[in-house]
């Protein structure tokens, strides 16, 4: 993959395609980068795989409704109609 920068920001990019932080057009490229790129295709792979590890490992605490509603208070941003 050669350049040390280049390779950074294909990961950035293969990152955000992961969490969905990409704009269609970016996508879309970063994609056929990937198809034209067998090694591409291997860090993106690697990159998935190690999300769904953490996804799968890392648990995430509950928030309860009453620090929710004291932040949003303190934010000042009304209740939602019901």
């Amino acid at each position: 993959m050669g350049n040390t920068t280049n390779y950074q920001q294909l990961v950035q990019k293969v990152t955000m395609y992961l969490d969905n932080e990409l704009t269609k057009e970016a996508e879309m490229e970063l994609l056929k980068e990937i198809r034209l790129n067998p090694e591409y295709k291997t860090l993106l792979d690697k990159e998935q795989s190690f999300k769904e590890f953490l996804q799968k490992k890392i648990s995430r605490r509950k928030v309860s409704p009453s620090l929710i509603q004291s932040i949003k208070n303190k934010l000042h941003i009304p209740p939602p109609n019901q």
